[in-house]
């Protein structure tokens, strides 16, 4: 019962967010809530970057972001329709949220492969590797918060939910 009030605090901040373009997205706020700082603050510290590379490596890193959080964006509506139908997910329903799981995992995969080549030119080739190692151990601790809230699929016993 924890995990699936947790999932509903999650969708409901989500929700949140969705609805406000000028809040942080929730993937910043895990990230600031763990680190206590900003994501951008974050990045730019492990980053340690001397100009010119530190300007022409927040250009790129700006543009990523812009990109990253439409996919964040993306992951969280997914999520949230995870909730919305948990009770009732039939063959259907699952495969196509899988589906989309996996495209945007995709999706974010490409991003940062792109985003790998403009920071190798901007910044050098061991910035870009730093860059690429931060932002999958940034990705993989917020899927990791994220997962540890979401309940798996039947582990709710569904005659408990009916009652």
């Amino acid at each position: 019962m924890k995990k699936i009030f947790l999932l509903l605090v999650f969708v409901a901040a989500a929700s949140g967010y969705a609805q406000s373009s000028s809040s942080l997205s929730d993937d910043v706020a895990i990230i600031q809530d763990i680190y206590g700082k900003s994501k951008s603050d974050l990045v730019k510290q492990y980053m340690n970057l001397l100009e010119p590379q530190a300007s022409a490596f927040q250009k790129v890193y700006d543009e990523y972001e812009i990109e990253r959080k439409v996919l964040g964006q993306k992951k969280v509506q997914i999520i949230k329709d995870y909730a919305d139908n948990y009770a009732t997910l039939d063959d259907v329903k699952a495969a196509e949220l899988t589906e989309a799981n996996l495209k945007n995992t995709a999706d974010f995969d490409k991003l940062l492969s792109k985003t790998f080549g403009k920071v190798k030119k901007a910044a050098g080739g061991r910035n870009a590797a730093k860059f690429v190692q931060l932002e999958q151990y940034l990705q993989v601790t917020i899927k990791a918060e994220i997962q540890n809230s979401i309940p798996f699929i039947d582990e709710i016993d569904r005659s408990k939910i009916n009652k």
